[in-house]
């Protein structure tokens, strides 16, 4: 009886890599957006174990793209480049923030959050397999599922004011960036009937529990993703102009806005007052619009009454005033270069992309702080999740296996 050839035999350890790859984007893809549902911290927590599997996995079994050339191409990028400005700016300003302790603690977090997601990009495989991308729709159909149930009977499932109250909130924000790439990962297999029943079970998840700021990050997203998907170059270049120029103009947003908020909600209207109130900042200390007021300022000054409490708590505020025109502008240009690059990429994937950039700086500019960690944890994840997709989109060589039959099957 001949024996079996040694290349023959299953490797055990390839076998674990697989298995804990496996389990890591499982955890990624399914268990994150439905635990997200119920649990405050579902991201923060369960992220980096997934990642973890993902890094274990990759020194077992070496799938990934060398490390070296791959930081190298991605430390020398312009959008790296520049965000990676706006964290020593951070920094920089601790001496000058009048709340040190905590703004060290919070600067922490986000390298710590920045360092998951360069860990979880660099462990990826250089090919994704079909298999473990097609959790990502799947995961994004069951935490729709969850929230829709949760909408409709969470008042009775569970009694208000609990730990994890809001957790649905922050769940469906997860469930809305997830969306783009589940639905770009289906469109480039040419299920778009999924890809649509997809889009409008997220959708009716949204209007189970009505939140508007959720709702106008759906329907950004939505636009972005039909205008790129008409004329993908349009699309792309409206979007990362527009998200640039928003957040490089921000201090002069409310001189524009209040006006037409007045007239059309009244000058009392809660959004109004909060626009006077981030006018009379901006008018108050106009030298503050250099420098900033220091990280993590916008946060803790409420508490002590150097802000209003009706002062915005949205990324466009607190950009300008923690890190002033320094670092606001180079988070401009690292958002533009990120969108520009994405548009580059993967022509399947684009619409995808720029729907997901689209709703992110949606709920950013709409009701989302500077440093919420779970929400800077929700876009790495967003982030690792797409570059997840981009190494699905890879074709074998049928043609030249069959080809390699039909010589045999002829004899040379």
């Amino acid at each position: 009886m001949p024996r079996a050839s040694h290349s023959t035999l299953a490797d055990p350890a390839l076998d674990a890599a697989a298995l804990l790859r496996r389990l890591g984007f499982f955890g990624l893809f399914v268990v994150l957006p439905v635990l997200a549902q119920v649990a405050r911290r579902a991201s923060v927590i369960l992220a980096p174990i997934a990642v973890i599997l993902l890094i274990i996995a990759s020194v077992i079994d070496r799938r990934q793209r060398p490390v070296r050339p791959a930081a190298r191409r991605l430390l020398t990028t312009p959008a790296f480049l520049a965000g990676m400005l706006v964290v020593l700016w951070s920094a920089l300003s601790l001496t000058w923030t009048p709340f040190l302790g905590p703004a060290l603690e919070r600067l922490v977090n986000l390298a710590a959050t920045i360092g998951l997601a360069l860990l979880g990009y660099l462990a990826l495989p250089d090919r994704m397999r079909s298999a473990n991308l097609y959790l990502l729709p799947l995961g994004v159909v069951a935490g729709a599922i969850v929230a829709i149930v949760l909408g409709l009977f969470g008042a009775h499932m569970a009694p208000a004011g609990t730990e994890d109250d809001g957790a649905l909130d922050r769940g469906l924000v997860l469930l809305i960036l997830l969306l783009w790439p589940a639905l770009a990962w289906l469109r480039s297999r040419r299920r778009d009937r999924e890809a649509l029943a997809l889009a409008l079970l997220v959708a009716l998840a949204l209007t189970v529990q009505p939140d508007a700021t959720q709702i106008a990050a759906l329907a950004v997203g939505a636009v972005a993703f039909a205008v790129t998907s008409h004329r993908q170059a349009l699309g792309v270049r409206l979007t990362a102009i527009s998200s640039a120029v928003l957040l490089a103009v921000a201090p002069l947003l409310p001189f524009l806005a209040r006006p037409i908020g007045a007239a059309v909600f009244g000058p009392l209207a809660p959004t109004v007052l909060s626009l006077k109130s981030w006018q009379k900042v901006v008018t108050t200390d106009p030298v503050r619009l250099i420098t900033g007021h220091g990280f993590e300022t916008a946060l803790r000054g409420r508490l002590v009454g150097l802000l209003p409490l009706n002062a915005p708590t949205t990324a466009l505020f607190e950009f300008w005033y923690e890190l002033g025109i320094v670092g606001a502008l180079a988070a401009a240009f690292a958002l533009y270069a990120s969108i520009r690059r994405a548009g580059r990429d993967g022509p399947a994937l684009v619409p995808g992309a720029m729907g997901c950039f689209a709703a992110a700086f949606t709920v950013a500019c709409l009701s989302v702080g500077l440093t919420s960690i779970w929400w800077l944890t929700t876009v790495a994840i967003a982030a690792v999740v797409f570059v997840s997709v981009e190494r699905g989109q890879f074709r074998t060589s049928r043609p030249k296996v069959a080809k390699l039959h039909r010589v045999i099957a002829g004899g040379g």
